[in-house]
């Protein structure tokens, strides 16, 4: 059975044929030996990056951009996504920043992919509460 797919390691985007009927996958169309190895990859552990957004709850802004550290797993790319819902955070945040370790225990942190400043009143609030940076993430079970 042939598969095609296009690669997606550089902006090259060559256009990959996996001949997977043999014992072994033989991978045809890559400019690179990086194309190779993402193609046989592909095939047996799909991964992506999940980026979107989380609510914030104090502030200007509604909404963080967010992003994992690492690729994972495509089969569970869906579930990661919904489980963003509940999740809350507060200024302030820098780009980079982490909001939750091993997110779903899928082997990758989910970061701040934009800093998130504090705003005047939302600064006065939280030393008004006597609040750390670091007590400022909500995370919903």
């Amino acid at each position: 059975m042939t598969k095609t797919m296009t690669c997606i390691v550089c902006p090259r985007g060559c256009g990959l044929e996996i001949e997977t009927a043999e014992p072994s996958p033989r991978v045809s169309g890559a400019a690179c030996k990086r194309g190779v190895e993402y193609a046989l990859r592909e095939l047996v552990d799909p991964r992506r990056v999940l980026t979107s957004t989380v609510r914030v709850t104090e502030g200007q802004r509604r909404r963080l951009p967010v992003r994992t550290t690492a690729p994972i797993p495509l089969p569970r790319l869906v579930e990661a996504a919904r489980a963003l819902d509940a999740v809350s955070v507060r200024p302030p945040l820098a780009c980079g920043a982490i909001i939750a370790h091993d997110w779903l225990g899928l082997g990758a942190d989910l970061v701040a992919a934009d800093d998130l400043p504090a705003t005047e009143a939302s600064g006065a609030a939280l030393e008004a509460r006597g609040r750390g940076a670091d007590d400022d993430l909500e995370q919903g079970d």
